[in-house]
Parts: structure tokens; sequence; C-alpha cells
């Protein structure tokens, strides 16, 4: 997308670059540590609640599918704040600013899309089990950290209970109705 922003095409007349610019060395680097971080972001919240899902039910295929469907929703409305911040740098008069908004939505895009949403769960459904062979002797050296600090069990699932128990901790008044 960059490429054809830059080359002076029908593109690069719709986002304000109408003639031939070239691209600074920089920007790949810039872009690739933006998105490295981001695309970290977005592993992390499909990867631990597909590990959490697999930890409650022991089933790889429904912890692929589960977490998929429990994360997809944080990891596509991330991607569409950050493709929407970075192309919003298309507005501006800054060249260099437009390239870099480009590059960065575009990159996003198909990461959130492509890599987080379809490769990284078919990767995972084809591996089954083995997404969580570890070696033994490493095993034994790495502690087993939870965030809850105890084992999950299925009851810890329902929010309600959550809820619940939160606001009779803080005795905060529950509206009528509710």
């Amino acid at each position: 997308m960059l490429a054809l922003a830059v080359s002076g095409g029908p593109l690069g007349d719709l986002v304000g670059i109408p003639e031939e610019t070239p691209i600074p060395i920089q920007l790949p680097i810039g872009i690739f540590a933006v998105l490295f971080g981001l695309s970290m972001d977005y592993e992390i919240f499909l990867l631990s609640r597909i590990k959490e899902e697999y930890d409650r039910t022991g089933d790889n295929a429904l912890a692929v599918a589960d977490g998929l469907a429990k994360s997809a929703r944080v990891i596509t409305a991330g991607a569409a704040v950050m493709v929407t911040v970075f192309g919003s740098f298309i507005l501006g008069s800054d060249t260099l600013g437009k390239m870099f908004g480009i590059g960065l939505a575009t990159a996003i895009l198909v990461d959130a899309t492509v890599i987080r949403m379809v490769l990284v769960p078919a990767t995972m459904e084809l591996l089954g089990d083995r997404n969580w062979w570890l070696p033994a002797w490493l095993d034994r050296l790495l502690p087993n950290i939870r965030v809850e600090g105890h084992e999950v069990t299925d009851d810890e699932f329902d929010l309600r209970d959550v809820i619940g128990h939160q606001r009779s901790q803080l005795d905060v008044p529950t509206p009528t109705g509710v």
C-alpha cells in the first residue's frame, strides 16, 4: 500500500502525495518497531485467553475456538482504533507523516485480521496438543504462575457472581430494576 501511495499514481493523488516520492530508510524500521509492539499486545490477548480455556478444558480445539471467540472483539476493536488513528495521519500536510500513517494502518489491519485472527488459530488447531508441549526439565525449572493465585474452577468464570460480590463488598447501592 505504501509503495502504491508514493509511486505517483491515483492512490497517491487521493492521499495527497501526487508525485513520486522515495521512502526514507528509517520509515520501514519505525513502522516495524511500532507494529511489533502492537502485534505483541494482540498476541497476548489471544494466546492468554486460549491458554486459560485450555487449562480449564484440556481440549485444544475447544480452547482455540473459545479463546478466539472471546478475544476477537478486543483485538478487532484495538486494531480498528489504531487503524483509525494512524489513518488520520493522512489528513496532515507532512508527507513523511502520511507515509507513516499509511504504512502503519495497513500493517496493523493485515496483522490483526490475517495473522492474529486466521493464521495463529489455524496453526494452533493443526498443532493440537503439541502447542502445549514443554521439555520436562524446563517445566521443572519454570514456576507455575497464575494471575488468580490458585487453580481456576468453572464457578469463577461467572462474571455475575464477581460483580455481585464486588457490589456487596463496596456497599454500592444497586439501581432498582437490576
